[in-house]
């Protein structure tokens, strides 16, 4: 069968209307970057100049640590990410493959604290990190997070070990293979799709954080990112050429990072929705 022209044309403009709603966010934030505050009031530019562009990067030579910033907020990332997804694998292992008493009621546990907001933790938190020595820390921050995001990834995982046939971990059992062993090299490569679209939820948890991170960390040279990016509204003026200047920059990461990752997330989320 030929494709209709027509229909194809049609597909283009709506992925073209799509991709714009998606782009304009960041290129708003890129044209304000490149304004004067006087420019931002009286009308700004379509098309930004382009030779102006490295104005944008003045954010990392002025007196704002944005570069400290940056890096707390991908240790805190990082260390959620690897945290999480080290749990959760083994969790969702366990759900999966072994059958004990209280599995249903552990499953609908992990599923229920995602109905609890962060918000209402946040004093019993604060008293108990402080307790355990945690406040102004980015271990502390790590902790939070990922008790709030593993059960996400455990879910995620667990759908996709359980599309996976017993057959093929009972050969390798047969064989000889220890229930470890069979984890890390069958279990683990061929659910990656979807270990790896977990560690981008978890990662983007971890990088946006703003709500412990405001709570938990005293310290200006200890702030995250989005903190540190909280910090440049004053009560009489905000320079919006910097705010927007260190959003961008602040931006860029995730979206190189969602971008690498996007075929991943697609055939992870989906795994395991079709059985065959």
């Amino acid at each position: 069968m030929k494709k209709n022209p027509q229909m194809k044309i049609a597909r283009w403009i709506f992925v073209f209307i799509l991709a714009s709603f998606a782009i304009f966010p960041v290129y708003w934030m890129y044209n304000t970057s490149l304004t004067p505050l006087e420019g931002l009031f009286g009308g700004q530019n379509i098309i930004p100049s382009v030779l102006n562009s490295f104005e944008i990067f003045n954010v990392f030579f002025s007196d704002v640590p944005i570069w400290r910033w940056l890096r707390n907020s991908a240790v805190v990332a990082l260390g959620t990410t690897l945290s999480s997804l080290a749990m959760a694998v083994l969790a969702a292992y366990g759900l999966s493959r072994f059958r004990f008493f209280g599995k249903g009621l552990l499953g609908f546990s992990l599923f229920a604290t995602q109905m609890l907001p962060e918000a209402l933790l946040i004093v019993p938190m604060y008293a108990l990190f402080m307790g355990f020595g945690l406040l102004d820390g980015n271990p502390g921050l790590i902790l939070a997070n990922t008790a709030f995001v593993m059960p996400v990834a455990v879910w995620i995982i667990k759908s996709a070990m359980d599309a996976i046939p017993y057959e093929i971990e009972e050969a390798a059992r047969v064989d000889g293979t220890r229930r470890l062993a069979v984890l890390t090299q069958i279990m683990v490569p061929l659910t990656a799709p979807s270990i790896a679209a977990a560690s981008v939820i978890v990662f983007f948890d971890g990088w946006n954080d703003f709500l412990f991170a405001s709570t938990f960390i005293t310290s200006s040279e200890k702030w995250l990112a989005t903190v540190g990016l909280a910090s440049f509204l004053g009560e009489f003026v905000t320079p919006l050429a910097t705010v927007f200047s260190a959003a961008l920059v602040f931006t860029i990461p995730a979206i190189v990072f969602f971008l690498i990752m996007q075929r991943q997330i697609v055939s992870g989320l989906t795994s395991g929705s079709v059985k065959g």
